[in-house]
Parts: structure tokens; C-alpha cells; sequence
């Protein structure tokens, strides 16, 4: 199935001290680090694209570009939104962006890559062995 450009994404999640850069050690700071926005974005363009992959297919990231504008503090909604920009074959390219409940806190541009799970997994499982 193809995957149409104007397909959105959206997740959304509440600060707490767990998704904090204090907590996972990009910062000091108790407000949403910058690693979790990004996982955020991630996860949103994701979501968006698995109706459109056939069984065994999933997406993996494979390049973010990236700001983080404005801090957002614990107790604050955080929300990533997604809309695929261009399809390229197997490579679907996002605008992205995460808001808090007083605007947008953050934008950028995500790659995404349609591989098979299997195989994916059996090559990097072979760095094992």
C-alpha cells in the first residue's frame, strides 16, 4: 500500500522526573529533555505509517534534524505532531514538531526507512557472532 505525503502522526505524553534531562543525563535541568522530544517525534511517525506497511515491514529512523526551542517544566502535556513531506521509495521523509501546552517547544525534518523486521534484526544480530 502506498504511503500518502500529507499522512500525520500524533503521541503526547505528561513531564515527570523519568522523561526529565536530569533524569536521563542530557542536562541538569528538570524539565522534558531533548532525548525524549525526540523519541516522541519518532514514535509519532511510526504509528503514523504502520497501517500502510505490509506484515513483516516496519520503519526504522534514520536521521533527525532537529531544535529544542523552549524548556517545558514536570506537569505539562507535551505533544509531537508528524506529516510525511515526501516518499522516496522506501524512504519517507517527516516535518516534524512537539508543543507544549503554551506553544511550540520544538521542529524538524525526520527520515524514516520501510525495512523487513527479520532481516533487519538477523543482520544486526550477525555483529554477535
Amino acid at each position: 500500500m502506498e504511503i500518502p505525503v500529507g499522512t500525520k502522526g500524533r503521541e503526547e505524553v505528561t513531564v515527570v522526573f523519568e522523561n526529565t534531562a536530569g533524569a536521563v543525563g542530557s542536562g541538569l535541568l528538570e524539565v522534558f529533555a531533548t532525548p525524549m522530544m525526540i523519541g516522541l517525534m519518532e514514535s509519532a511517525a511510526a504509528a503514523s505509517l504502520s497501517p500502510y506497511l505490509e506484515e513483516g515491514k516496519t520503519t526504522v529512523g534514520t536521521k533527525l534534524d532537529v531544535a529544542h526551542t523552549a524548556a517545558t517544566p514536570i506537569g505539562m502535556k507535551v505533544w509531537a505532531e508528524t506529516e510525511v513531506t515526501a516518499v522516496n521509495g522506501k524512504e519517507i521523509i517527516f516535518s516534524v514538531s512537539a508543543y507544549d501546552e503554551k506553544g511550540q517547544v520544538g521542529h524538524g525534518i525526520h527520515h524514516r526507512f520501510i525495512v523487513d523486521s527479520e532481516r533487519f534484526m538477523q543482520k544486526a544480530q550477525a555483529k554477535l557472532g
